[in-house]
C-alpha cells in the first residue's frame, strides 16, 4: 500500500549490464507501486526492432504504462540529449498523475545526460561522417581511435577502438567545431546549477559467469523467436545500412556482417537457417553482448553514488524493495 505522499515521488533509475534482470523487476515493482516505466535503452526507441532488442511484450506493456518504446523508425537516429528532454518531460508528467517514475534500462549514455545535463553538441553532418566512414574502411577503426586520443583523449580513454559508432562522432564533433567532445561536455556541466537528482539502483553481479550464461541463453532464446528473420525483414526497408545506429545494436549487426558470405542483398530462405551461418551469428553476438556488459559495468562502477544489488544472490526483489521504499516512502 502506497502511503499518501506532500510531495511528487521522485523518479528512480533501475539500471544493470544487460541480462540482469532490469525487466522482470520492474514489472514485479509495478505489481507493488503505482509506477510508470520510461524505457532507458537506446535500442527500444525503434519500431519493428523486438526480438533483438528483449522488447516489453504487448501484455507487458498493457499491465504498467511503458514509454520510450517504438518511437523512431530504424531509419532515424535519437540522441542522448533528445532523451534527456523527453524523460524530464515524462517524468513531469508522471508525478503529476500522482504516480511514481522508474527509468529502466542499460544505456549509461542517456542516465548520464539527465544527471549531467551535456553540452548542445553540433547536429549530425552526413558528408563529414561519410568522410569519416571512408576513412575508416582505408585505415580501420583503431586508426581513428588513435586519432582521436590526440586530440580528445579523455573520450579515447573510454571507448574501445572498434566502437565505430562513438568514435566516429566523437571526429565528426572534433573536426567540425574544433573542440574536442570532453571539452564541451565539462563545461556544460560546470555551467549546469540544476541537474537532475535520483537515487541509481544498479544490479550488478558478484560472479560474472552467472551473467555470462545468462547473456547466452537469451541470445538462444532470440534465435529461436526469429531474430534472423527479423533483421531480414528490417533489410527490405528503403534507406536502412549498417551504419545507422539501429543496425550496430548487438545481434543486428551481427546478422548485418555475417550474411555477406552469402548474399549481398539479403539471404535465400534456405541460407538463413543455414547451420553455421546460424553458428557463427550466435557466437559473434554472445561475444559482442558480453564486450557490452562489461562496458556497462564500466560505467556503473564510475558512479560511487550508486546502491548496488547483486543481481545473482538471493532475495534480489527485497532488497530492490528496500532501496525503493526508502526513495518513495511505500
Amino acid at each position: 500500500m502506497t502511503r499518501h505522499l506532500t510531495s511528487p515521488p521522485p523518479p528512480i533509475a533501475l539500471v544493470g549490464p544487460t541480462a540482469s534482470g532490469k525487466s522482470g523487476l520492474a514489472l514485479w515493482l509495478a505489481n507493488r507501486v503505482p509506477l510508470e516505466i520510461i524505457s532507458m535503452d537506446s535500442a527500444l526507441v525503434y519500431r519493428g526492432m523486438d526480438i533483438g532488442t528483449a522488447k516489453p511484450t504487448a501484455a507487458e506493456q498493457a499491465q504498467v504504462p511503458h514509454h520510450l518504446i517504438d518511437i523512431r523508425s530504424p531509419t532515424q537516429s535519437y540522441s542522448a540529449a533528445e532523451f534527456a528532454t523527453d524523460a524530464q518531460r515524462l517524468i513531469a508528467d508522471i508525478q503529476a498523475r500522482g504516480r511514481h517514475p522508474l527509468l529502466v534500462g542499460g544505456t549509461m549514455l542517456y542516465l548520464k545526460a539527465l544527471l549531467e545535463p551535456l553540452d548542445a553538441l553540433p547536429p549530425a553532418q552526413p558528408a563529414l561522417r561519410e568522410r569519416i566512414e571512408q576513412e575508416a574502411k582505408q585505415l580501420g577503426w583503431p586508426a581513428l581511435h588513435a586519432e582521436l586520443a590526440l586530440v580528445d583523449a579523455p573520450t579515447a580513454q573510454r571507448l574501445s577502438p572498434n566502437d565505430s559508432q562513438r568514435i566516429g562522432r566523437a571526429l565528426e564533433v572534433y573536426r567540425a567545431t574544433g573542440q574536442p567532445m570532453s571539452a564541451l561536455h565539462a563545461r556544460q556541466k560546470s555551467q549546469s546549477t540544476t541537474p537532475l537528482t535520483m537515487p541509481v539502483i544498479s544490479l550488478e553481479p558478484t560472479d560474472r559467469a552467472w551473467l555470462h550464461s545468462r547473456i547466452a541463453q537469451r541470445f538462444d532464446d532470440m534465435l529461436a523467436q526469429g531474430l534472423v528473420a527479423e533483421v531480414l525483414g528490417l533489410m527490405q526497408q528503403p534507406g536502412l545500412h549498417p551504419d545507422l545506429p539501429s543496425m550496430r545494436c548487438v545481434g543486428y549487426r551481427q546478422v548485418w556482417e555475417n550474411r555477406l558470405p552469402f548474399s549481398e542483398q539479403g539471404l535465400p530462405e534456405n541460407k538463413a537457417t543455414d547451420p553455421l551461418f546460424i553458428e557463427k551469428i550466435r557466437e559473434t553476438g554472445v561475444a559482442a553482448t558480453r564486450q557490452l556488459a562489461k562496458r556497462q559495468l564500466t560505467w556503473l562502477r564510475s558512479m560511487p553514488h550508486r546502491q548496488v544489488v547483486a543481481c545473482d544472490q538471493p532475495h534480489v526483489q527485497e532488497r530492490v524493495w528496500q532501496e525503493v521504499c526508502q526513495s518513495w516512502s511505500v
